[in-house]
């Protein structure tokens, strides 16, 4: 055989170690193997590298991804020049098809979230033959437990709200922590609990700016001169929408979000709670650096189980983890259906057995 392997959407670490996996455990079958640069853009262009074992050694440690990728290139609506344009989009997966059958390859493995792994099942049900491995820190894809680089983005969320509890305490003031999760919460729920935050919002559960006033005043006046309190840039209010900073056109999810944090401190800085509030936005600081232990080992299983489905010639699925084995669902079934934080988690009702506020009683006082 003869595989070809792309990493699409965000960076994230791990995916150096999902191309190892499945790069060593094609070698050792005897397959050839080729990475395509700059995710589905190196299908469209013929853009690619060959995989040796010393292309891939070392790497499982390494943040990124050596192949490189892309959030916008889509090869049914492609938008990079030369090809194309974001004013006309073009339909080039005839074009990725016949680089397919110019290069013989065999199969293509597609590492991704929910957009790169859409597009693969696109190709799929066009006859392009198609294993899928999921890949997003913000761990919102269904039909898996959990996706290589979600661990590692939390450790440095949680990292970050460690840090300013001592500041906040020092100064008297409320410190707000923004991670990512554009519709799912669940960096921001995870770190929250982990690191003791006293208020968490999450895209899932619509604040009410009341809720968080009074959360702030009640720890004054219990004697706790400051708060911390963890905020996903996804997260708006009960009667409002997400924060959203810019559009990029020709995206497969064109809202970019961020600076929700702000307008939290703007609501207690008007409302006269008496203490300072400062803001940290993490941003791509989570999607950088080292992978994990975890996510080196979960991304590693994940590479040979996507080998192992190539030499069963069982297309059309992506790999999965649940209740700690590695397995597998069809792409279909995976894609169009995001895993969503519920207000009626065990983890959101652990958290407000502690205190914690969500700042929406309304919706977490259901779960009673």
């Amino acid at each position: 055989m003869k595989i070809g392997i792309l990493t699409g959407g965000g960076d994230c670490p791990g995916l150096n170690a999902v191309v190892r996996g499945v790069t060593k455990s094609a070698l050792k079958r005897g397959w050839e193997v080729i990475g395509f640069r700059d995710g589905y853009r190196g299908l469209v262009e013929k853009d690619f590298v060959n995989l040796h074992d010393h292309d891939v050694s070392g790497i499982i440690i390494r943040g990124g991804t050596i192949l490189g990728t892309s959030n916008t290139a889509n090869p049914f609506a492609y938008t990079l020049a030369p090809l194309g344009s974001a004013e006309k989009p073009r339909d080039l997966s005839k074009l990725a098809f016949k680089n397919f059958k110019d290069l013989g390859l065999s199969a293509l493995v597609a590492i991704g979230g929910d957009g790169t792994l859409t597009m693969a099942q696109q190709l799929y049900e066009k006859g392009m033959p198609v294993i899928g491995v999921p890949k997003t820190i913000d761990n919102d894809l269904s039909a898996t437990d959990v996706t290589f680089g979600f661990d590692s983005a939390l450790n440095v969320a949680t990292e970050a709200v460690d840090r300013v509890h001592t500041t906040a305490e020092s100064h008297n003031r409320v410190m707000i922590v923004e991670t990512m999760g554009r519709y799912a919460g669940w960096i921001a729920l995870r770190a929250g609990i982990a690191g003791g935050g006293d208020i968490i919002l999450l895209p899932e559960i619509p604040y009410r700016a009341e809720e968080i006033i009074s959360a702030v005043l009640d720890r004054k006046r219990r004697g706790k001169k400051f708060s911390i309190i963890v905020v996903a840039e996804g997260a708006r209010p009960e009667k409002g929408e997400m924060t959203v900073t810019k559009v990029v056109k020709g995206s497969p999810d064109p809202l970019r979000l961020g600076g929700v944090s702000y307008k939290i401190a703007e609501l207690l800085d008007k409302s006269k709670v008496g203490l300072e509030s400062r803001v940290v936005v993490l941003g791509h600081v989570q999607r950088g650096g080292q992978p994990t232990p975890f996510d080196r080992w979960l991304a590693t299983g994940f590479g040979v189980k996507a080998a192992e489905l190539l030499d069963g010639k069982q297309f059309g699925r992506m790999v999965s983890f649940r209740h700690f084995g590695f397995t597998s669902v069809s792409i279909a079934q995976a894609v169009g259906k995001l895993r969503l934080v519920s207000p009626c988690a065990q983890e959101v009702l652990m958290a407000l057995s502690v205190g914690t506020s969500f700042g929406n009683s309304g919706i977490t006082g259901r779960c009673a």
